[in-house]
């Protein structure tokens, strides 16, 4: 397969002001747009040409960075944007997703107060994660482009803490930028899909 930018699911100016038209412009048309070009060119000879996105990303992972570093944000670039929403976030969880987090993880508050603290003391660029791993839900998170799929995850909700994500609204306040993903733009639907395909 190649790998194709996908059109943002809301305008450019939908999350605002949580996240600025200007952020969605640099962070899809250039940062996400140069993982897909370099990643289609890192994929040619390869031999992961006609696997799936997430087969390249497991089997570049240790073996080829490049195409590793580009299929894996893409692949957590595709997601992202299905991630947040215009008013999301908040405690409106569906009912067998929340039903999870409280009997793993301690509860609503808890979980966000852990992934905000994740995203908030990541070292560097990386990602914060809401991942099924084994049947449970962990919060974890990852270094770079790395993911939960090359640790035996299944990743239903990551948060970008890479500075192109939040600099231009946040600059360098990153817990106030975890705090509005998390009260303000979580696609809490799209999670629920995605942990119920992870758990059946």
């Amino acid at each position: 397969m190649s790998f194709k930018l996908p059109e943002l699911p809301y305008s450019y100016d939908a999350l605002a002001p949580y996240m600025s038209r200007e952020t969605l412009e640099y962070h899809h048309d250039k940062h996400h747009k140069a993982y897909v070009d370099n990643g289609n060119k890192l994929l040619e000879g390869s031999g992961l040409e006609g696997k799936s996105l997430e087969e390249i990303v497991q089997g570049s992972f240790g073996k080829n960075a490049g195409l590793f570093n580009n299929a894996g944000q893409h692949y957590n670039h595709l997601h992202f944007w299905q991630w947040m929403k215009p008013n999301g976030g908040g405690d409106k969880i569906p009912g067998k997703l929340k039903a999870a987090i409280d009997s793993d993880l301690g509860g609503v508050e808890k979980m966000k107060a852990d992934f905000a603290t994740a995203g908030a003391t990541q070292f560097g660029s990386g990602w914060a994660w809401l991942t099924v791993t084994g049947g449970k839900l962990a919060v974890t998170k990852t270094p770079n482009g790395e993911n939960p799929l090359v640790h035996g995850g299944t990743p239903i909700l990551g948060c970008d803490v890479w500075e192109h994500s939040y600099y231009i609204d946040y600059r360098n306040r990153r817990p106030d930028y975890l705090k509005a993903f998390l009260d303000h733009l979580v696609n809490w639907e799209y999670v629920e899909h995605l942990f119920a395909a992870a758990t059946k």
